[in-house]
């Protein structure tokens, strides 16, 4: 597999300045051969950095330093022979469903036209063969105008429901780019040329070469009208995560605009610094912060956790979750474009976008195959028409028609990008976003997965863990104590302690005096008591005797716990734990993980023995303690030796850059900005068990391609052989034209039934 690159390494320094992603919908695309002239035509124009085309989703993404290439863009690809418009505010993209559903109908409407006028010369023609009396009935009733009636029906198919494929195919042939309706227009109107001569013209042909084959050309365009109707069916569901996402949206807002009384608006018109009221039970409109009131909020369709989550003034909330039973108020921040939701959207549809380095085989494949299935059916048709039995035109006619028929790319072209369409939707509903589509396959192929401790594997926040008090000291007032020392000190241990005496209502007072040394400790005075709070060597230094904590500040030290002694008035009071609890899925997840067989290795600034004790909850075997936050992307590339493929699980700035330097990064999502921007995958939940299910889905995609890439290759490679004639002389086989149209038809509609499986995947033990 190609080394994994990130969005940081895409950036370019060529003209000092990172290049424009502009995107592109391309229209008249059907098969991979397509995808490839495309391409190739966009990366032939000037400016143009880089270029990706998508057969499943009909675009180009195009990364460029000249924002005003689009018209030469738009050209070059109209001179390939398709039609490109840019994607902006004001044309933007297409709803994927609607689309394709929109192709549906226009096929359906084809399809029935050319199923009523195809089936009058299949029951004449192939009836004829299965009924000895049919056949009788037909040339003694229609005689000649058997052949005149069937050319009219023949002709209306291929004029009106088929005429698409000459339209497009025959341009593409007369340029000498042929592709999948370049076939379809050889084989369809190859079938019918010929039946026209021998209707009109019948001198013209060798004697016992007059059968008709109207109803081939006629049976293949109904035919692989069907497959395309069929598979627009299909693809429209591939792209039915995006649509809910949006669907989620509410169309109004119920806003209060400078104190002004609220007022019902369109979502499009509210402003950031805007009130907005959400009732019980509404979807919320934009994202923001609560100013008033209480509830719980549903963001299951960010996160993909179910449980409703608690909101007051200060907690963020975003727009298209779903309100419970409370009410509030909330100040609009983002808006539009900005918002939670839309941002996830990009991710999807830029993940689903993208090209996996296993296309490239896929690319390389389809650039010559086209040609070179031309060039078969005419060797075919040579070798028939020179070397093979009589009637010897027929026969080689038919089997080149077959050859062009079965040999359609389409299913190689849609191997790879319905899957990773469905794999990445179905990763949204359980708020896994893929922030690359490149990333499926990186992570799949990941061994080593490196998991950051604070905020990752642990809460994020030190909690008061024990509490062990001398004699003359209660809990609760030794407590006390502490927290009033502490109360002037920033530090996360203080705010801990400060917490702790909040919820177990601890008497607390103002220090008369405060000083800090950091890295040791404070000393205060509470009521005019001494109060010394901090390291065992610290309290030495003063003075104090810490022979009866001896045996609980061990014990503590022994769980990979930092004691702070405590003492009062110079005497030793107590000793104190204040540790990051592990998040409660941290060790099933990390279970989850071996599961898989990956290697898990846990990464910390933490002390050798905390983060041993740590590791040891958690069920991690590998630690690599005392890691400062630049020395992490040098643990990961010390993982990466030997050929290593390391992932790596991080929340913070700090993380940023070992989730750059890993071959994959994935970034909680409860952390910062700075950490999901370096990231490849996105986990909205900030829980760790999103790993377990992003790698289990990403190796589920990765096999289910490989499934339709293994179809597609050996599809074609067992089946142009028998279409061109070989099995005919060891075992009389041909393959009609129409049996041909049919599997070909089918092997599309097969690629993304096989795709639409991952919509029921499921993590491991959920």
């Amino acid at each position: 597999m190609t080394q994994h690159h990130h969005p940081a390494d895409m950036t370019g320094t060529r003209h000092g300045a990172p290049p424009e992603r502009i995107e592109f919908s391309i229209e008249g695309m059907t098969c991979a051969s397509c995808v490839s002239r495309v391409e190739k035509a966009i990366k032939a124009v000037p400016g143009v950095d880089a270029a990706s085309v998508n057969l499943a989703t009909e675009r180009a993404t195009i990364r460029t330093h000249d924002n005003a290439l689009s018209g030469a863009i738009e050209a070059a690809v109209a001179g390939a022979g398709y039609q490109a418009h840019q994607l902006t505010h004001d044309h933007p993209p297409h709803d994927a469903m609607a689309h394709h559903n929109h192709n549906a109908e226009g096929l359906g409407r084809d399809l029935t036209l050319a199923a009523l006028l195809t089936l009058p010369i299949v029951i004449v023609e192939m009836g004829g063969h299965l009924v000895p009396a049919l056949h009788h009935w037909t040339m003694m009733t229609l005689g000649p105008w058997n052949g005149w009636l069937q050319f009219a029906l023949a002709t209306l198919v291929l004029a009106f429901p088929g005429r698409r494929f000459f339209a497009s195919g025959i341009p593409a042939l007369l340029k000498g780019r042929p592709e999948m309706n370049a076939l379809v227009a050889l084989g369809a109107g190859a079938a019918w040329l010929y039946s026209s001569v021998v209707t009109f013209a019948p001198w013209l042909i060798p004697a016992g070469n007059d059968a008709l084959y109207f109803e081939a050309a006629a049976v293949i365009v109904t035919l692989i009208l069907l497959g395309r109707l069929l598979e627009a069916r299909a693809k429209g569901r591939t792209g039915a995560a995006i649509a809910a996402l949006v669907k989620l949206s509410p169309k109004t807002a119920r806003v209060s605009r400078d104190g002004a009384g609220a007022i019902d608006m369109p979502i499009e018109e509210v402003r950031v610094g805007d009130i907005v009221l959400v009732r019980p039970g509404e979807r919320i409109p934009v994202d923001g912060t609560v100013t008033e009131g209480m509830s719980h909020v549903d963001e299951s369709m960010i996160t993909g956790e179910p449980a409703p989550v608690s909101k007051s003034a200060g907690s963020p909330v975003f727009g298209a979750t779903v309100n419970g039973s409370g009410s509030f108020s909330f100040r609009a921040e983002r808006v539009g474009s900005d918002t939670k939701l839309a941002e996830i959207v990009r991710m999807v549809e830029a993940a689903q976008g993208a090209k996996l380095p296993i296309e490239a085989l896929v690319d390389r494949v389809t650039g010559i195959f086209v040609p070179a299935v031309i060039a078969v059916a005419i060797v075919t048709f040579l070798g028939w028409y020179m070397f093979g039995p009589e009637p010897a035109l027929s026969l080689a006619l038919v089997n080149a028609v077959a050859v062009l028929i079965i040999a359609c790319p389409c299913a190689m072209g849609l191997a790879t990008p319905v899957s990773i369409m469905v794999g990445t939707g179905r990763a949204t509903e359980f708020g896994i976003l893929f922030r690359q589509g490149d990333a499926l396959q990186a992570l799949a192929g990941a061994n080593v997965v490196a998991i950051d401790k604070t905020g990752t594997l642990t809460e994020g926040k030190p909690e008061l863990t024990d509490l062990v008090t001398v004699s003359g000291f209660t809990r609760k007032e030794l407590l006390g104590l502490v927290a009033s020392a502490e109360a002037r000190s920033e530090h996360p241990i203080a705010r801990a302690l400060q917490k702790a005496a909040e919820a177990e209502g601890a008497p607390t007072a103002e220090a008369d005096s405060f000083e800090a040394f950091a890295g040791n400790g404070i000393r205060a005075r509470v009521g005019g008591r001494a109060v010394l709070v901090g390291t065992a060597r610290f309290l030495r230094a003063e003075g104090v005797d810490l022979t009866p904590l001896a045996a609980e500040s061990a014990r503590l030290g022994d769980e990979g716990k930092s004691p702070l002694h405590v003492a009062v008035d110079g005497e030793g009071a107590g000793v104190i734990a204040v540790s990051d609890a592990l998040k409660p899925t941290s060790a099933a997840a990390i279970a989850g993980l071996k599961q898989l067989g990956r290697r898990v290795v846990m990464v910390t600034g933490d002390g050798e023995a905390t983060a041993k004790a740590i590791a040891r909850a958690a069920g991690i075997d590998e630690v690599r303690a005392g890691v400062l936050p630049e020395g992490k992307a040098q643990v990961v590339a010390e993982l990466k030796r030997g050929g290593a493929r390391v992932a790596f699980v991080g929340d913070g700035i700090n993380d940023a850059p070992a989730l750059a330097a890993a071959d994959i990064g994935v970034a909680i999502g409860t952390g910062t900005d700075v950490a999901i921007e370096s990231a490849d995958v996105v986990l909205m939940s900030g829980d760790l068990a999103g790993v377990v299910t992003a790698i289990g889905l990403s190796t589920a995609t990765m096999r289910n391609i490989s499934e339709n890439l293994f179809w597609a290759f050996i599809y074609n490679a067992a089946l142009i052989p028998v279409a061109a004639g070989l099995l005919y002389l060891p075992f009389g086989i041909l393959l009609s034209p129409m049996l041909g149209a049919a599997a070909m038809a089918l092997s599309s509609v097969f690629v993304v039934g096989n795709a639409l499986r991952l919509k029921r995947f499921h993590p491991k033990g959920a």
